[in-house]
């Protein structure tokens, strides 16, 4: 028997589940979570040195979340307290963890390598139309 579902029930995701997405800037790795309503205090972001990971909680313990930072792990680089600050609005936490100089200087060099290298549409290529 096929279950009927509600004209107004959405199967998709809820819209009032924690939303989990890194958006990074030039200087800091970022990450955002959406559908976070409490109050910046009720929420603590530090790092944890021993499993290399920034720990996510909050006091009233409806939400915690554990994520690394990969980009660290490449360079093996250790996590630094100072470096971790954070934000709330709008329903959304704002995690920033600034770029150590050793990886500024990596995005640095890639972006000059990717500078030489030739795109596509370039127009000196050997291609021509028939």
């Amino acid at each position: 028997m096929e279950r009927k579902w509600p004209k107004n029930t959405m199967r998709s995701q809820a819209n009032y589940l924690p939303i989990f997405m890194r958006k990074d800037t030039k200087m800091n790795f970022q990450w955002r979570i959406r559908n976070l309503p409490y109050p910046k205090d009720v929420y603590s972001v530090c790092v944890d040195h021993k499993e290399r990971c920034i720990v996510v909680r909050t006091t009233n313990k409806k939400y915690y979340k554990k994520f690394s930072i990969p980009d660290l792990d490449r360079h093996q680089l250790p996590l630094d307290e100072s470096s971790l600050s954070f934000a709330h609005a709008n329903c959304t936490l704002i995690i920033s963890y600034q770029k150590p100089k050793e990886i500024l200087v990596a995005e640095a060099e890639l972006q000059k390598e990717l500078k030489k290298v030739k795109t596509a549409h370039s127009s000196d290529g050997d291609c021509k139309t028939q």
